[in-house]
C-alpha cells in the first residue's frame, strides 16, 4: 500500500500542470452536437495521454440520422501482460454549451473558483484523472488503467454505451470522474426515461366547423393528467412532462400534440412498470389515436455491496488525506449507471467539487483540486 502522504505530495507537485491543463480543456468547447469541435478535445486530451505514457486507441464514428456519434477515447497504462484486471476510469468530454459559450462565459478564476463552460461537468474530472495518472507514475507505481471519455454521456450515451459496458466487464472496478456532490460521492444514481408522447386528432376551422374537430391538444393535456399521477415518491420515481407542443393556429383545432416526458427511477424492477404504464395509455376521444415511444435509457445505479466496499476504502483514505468524504443519492444519471447495472463495482461523483453544472454560474473550488486528485490517485494505488 502507497503511503497517502507521499501521494498528496506527488499531486501538489503536479498541481500547476493541473490548473493549466483544465484551462486548455475548458477553452476547447465542445458541446455534444458538435462532432469536429468534441474531435479536438479528443486530439487535445490523446495528446496528453501519451506523453504520460498512455497508448491512445480512438474508436471512430460517423453521424447517421439524427443521433450524433463521435469519438470516444479509450486510453490504457500498465504493463500490458499485468495479470490484475484493470481500473476504468470513465468520464466524458462533450458539454452542455453550445459554440461560443466562451464569450458570455470565460475562462476566469475568481474569489477562490474556477469558472467556464464545462469546468465542472466534467473536463476537471478529466484533467484530474490525468494529474493522477501522472503523480503514480512519478512515484513508480504500475498498475492497469483504463481512462475511457466518451463524447456522447450529455445526449444520452447512444454510441458510447457498448464500449463503456464492455470495457467495464473487463475491469476490477469503475471510478467514475463526474462532480461531486456537494463534498460528497455518489452511490446511488437513479435511472433516466424519456418518453415521448404523439396525439393526432381531427383539424378544422374552430368557428366554421367547431364540430367536426376532434383537438389532439384537449386529449394530450387529458392523458398528461394520467401521466402526471405515475409519479410515486416512495418508491423513488418522478414523472415530469418537460416538453409540450401542438396546433398550428388559434383559429384551428388542433390535428397534432406532442409531449416529451421525463422520468426516473430509483430501483431497477421499476423499469417494467413504468413501460407498462405508458403503453397503457389509450385516448378517451375515439377519433384521437396515441402514439408512444422512448423507453428508460439508463438504468438505476443501486447502491450494493461492491459500491460499498468501494465507498468505505475511499473513505478511509480520504481520512488519511486529510478530509471527510461523504456518500450521497443523486437524481441524476451518468455513464456509471451503465457500469453499475452490470454488477461491476462502480464509485461515482470523484471529480471536483463546485456548484452550477449547466448553469450560467459553473465553477469549481480550487482548494479541493489537489486534495481530490490525490484520492483519486490513492484509490488507483491501493486498489
Amino acid at each position: 500500500m502507497k503511503e497517502p502522504a507521499a501521494i498528496l505530495e506527488a499531486v501538489q507537485s503536479q498541481s500547476n500542470w493541473l490548473a493549466t491543463t483544465l484551462r486548455d480543456l475548458v477553452l476547447v468547447e465542445s458541446p455534444s452536437d458538435n462532432k469536429p469541435a468534441v474531435d479536438e478535445a479528443v486530439r487535445l486530451v490523446a495528446n496528453l495521454a501519451k506523453s504520460a505514457g498512455g497508448r491512445v486507441k480512438l474508436h471512430r464514428q460517423k453521424l447517421f440520422g439524427d443521433v450524433l456519434e463521435v469519438q470516444f477515447n479509450a486510453v490504457r497504462f500498465g504493463p500490458a501482460d499485468s495479470p490484475r484486471k484493470p481500473i476504468l476510469l470513465l468520464g466524458h468530454l462533450d458539454t452542455v454549451w453550445p459554440l461560443g459559450t466562451l464569450r458570455t462565459m470565460p475562462w476566469r478564476k475568481h474569489d477562490g473558483r474556477l469558472y467556464g463552460p464545462g469546468v465542472l461537468d466534467m473536463k476537471s474530472g478529466v484533467a484530474m484523472a490525468l494529474a493522477a495518472i501522472r503523480a503514480l507514475k512519478q512515484l513508480g507505481i504500475h498498475r492497469p488503467i483504463t481512462l475511457l471519455l466518451n463524447s456522447d454521456e450529455e445526449v444520452g450515451s447512444p454510441a458510447s454505451r457498448p464500449i463503456t459496458e464492455r470495457l467495464a466487464l473487463a475491469s476490477a472496478a469503475v471510478l467514475v470522474l463526474e462532480p461531486a456532490q456537494g463534498l460528497a460521492c455518489k452511490t446511488a444514481r437513479k435511472g433516466v426515461g424519456d418518453y415521448k408522447l404523439h396525439v393526432t386528432g381531427v383539424a378544422s376551422h374552430s368557428g366554421v366547423d367547431f364540430a367536426s374537430g376532434h383537438s389532439a391538444i384537449l386529449e394530450l393535456a387529458r392523458l398528461l393528467q394520467t401521466v402526471a399521477g405515475f409519479t410515486k415518491p416512495s418508491v423513488g420515481r418522478t414523472v415530469n412532462p418537460g416538453v409540450i407542443s401542438g396546433g398550428t393556429r388559434a383559429n384551428v383545432i388542433a390535428q397534432h400534440a406532442f409531449a416529451e416526458v421525463d422520468v426516473r427511477i430509483a430501483r431497477a424492477s421499476d423499469a417494467a412498470r413504468v413501460d407498462k404504464l405508458f403503453r397503457s395509455l389509450r385516448c378517451a376521444d375515439p377519433r384521437c389515436s396515441l402514439t408512444v415511444t422512448g423507453g428508460i435509457n439508463r438504468p438505476p445505479m443501486e447502491r450494493r455491496p461492491g459500491t460499498v466496499a468501494l465507498y468505505k476504502q475511499a473513505r478511509k483514505l480520504a481520512a488519511e488525506l486529510g478530509f471527510q468524504l461523504d456518500e450521497a443519492a443523486s437524481g441524476g444519471g451518468s455513464d456509471g449507471n451503465f457500469t453499475a447495472a452490470l454488477g461491476v463495482p462502480t464509485l461515482d461523483g470523484l471529480g471536483a467539487v463546485g456548484e452550477g453544472a449547466h448553469a450560467a454560474h459553473e465553477s469549481i473550488l480550487i482548494d479541493h483540486l489537489v486534495p481530490r486528485t490525490a484520492l483519486l490517485a490513492a484509490l488507483l494505488a491501493n486498489l
